[in-house]
């Protein structure tokens, strides 16, 4: 953890979920890719908990000085120009693999404020004590008014009812505040660099027959700005297409080549 963060960052930490003896022995890294999110990230920087070893923000190409920010603030920064959330977060993965000693659970939230990182030991939990292999963050239940958008929720739904009619692994959402075992992750081979990125990862880690759990979380009104997909019609749509494309294209591959979908919990 970096050494510029403030003591009353430090004191805050302490109080947070840095505690619990679950976490003792595991490196836990958090991954934030971030375009245009300087006003925002002060905040969620100063509250993530002390379960996290690593902050790495990516910043995507930004224009606003998103990186100084996240530097000023203790954060690991990278630069990924390509725009794109998939771009962005396998950058920021393609650092912490060149590190050692390597994570042993990687975490991804956004840097916009809608996720509320004091409940990721409530989201590392399944992991840590139950044998989870991938835990996503389920907005769906506790999501702020207006945090979600009609589309986001009908898009969920669909994307979960297609994967579940498909594969039989069960999603509520496709939330990015989640968490992964880095064995996990390595295994599924994630290749996405824009809006399929999350659903890319539910939809291998059922053909994989990971052990999935869903988590229910609070999900807020973003901080400051807008949104690049639920802020826009063509945001929306572009992100509804790519994920219905990423779903199509690997039940392609998996049809053509007669492999099976792995039987996984439900």
């Amino acid at each position: 953890m970096c050494l510029s963060w403030s003591l009353s960052r430090l004191a805050y930490l302490f109080l947070s979920c840095g505690l619990s003896p679950v976490f003792q022995g595991l490196k836990v890294s958090l991954v934030i890719p971030a375009r245009n999110e300087a006003q925002s990230l002060p905040a969620v920087l100063a509250s993530v908990p002390s379960c996290v070893d690593v902050v790495v923000v990516c910043d995507n190409g930004s224009s606003d000085g998103t990186g100084d920010v996240a530097k000023a603030a203790g954060a690991q920064v990278i630069v990924e120009e390509r725009p794109g959330y998939g771009a962005a977060c396998l950058a920021a993965i393609a650092v912490l693999r060149a590190q050692r000693p390597l994570p042993d659970i990687l975490v991804f939230a956004d840097a916009d404020g809608s996720d509320d990182l004091s409940e990721m030991e409530r989201l590392l939990q399944p992991i840590t004590t139950d044998g989870a292999e991938l835990v996503i963050g389920s907005r769906i239940a506790r999501a702020a008014p207006k945090a979600l958008t009609f589309v986001q929720r009908f898009g969920n739904q669909f994307a979960g009812l297609l994967v579940y009619w498909i594969w039989g692994q069960r999603v509520g959402d496709l939330g990015p505040f989640r968490a992964i075992r880095w064995e996990a992750y390595e295994r599924l081979a994630m290749q996405d660099r824009d809006f399929g990125w999350t659903i890319e990862m539910q939809v291998k880690a059922a053909q994989a027959g990971l052990k999935v759990v869903d988590v229910d979380v609070n999900y807020r009104v973003r901080r400051a700005g807008k949104s690049k997909i639920a802020g826009t019609i063509t945001g929306s749509l572009r992100a509804g297409t790519k994920i219905l494309w990423v779903i199509a294209r690997s039940a392609l591959r998996d049809w053509t080549s007669g492999r099976a979908a792995p039987k996984t919990p439900a």
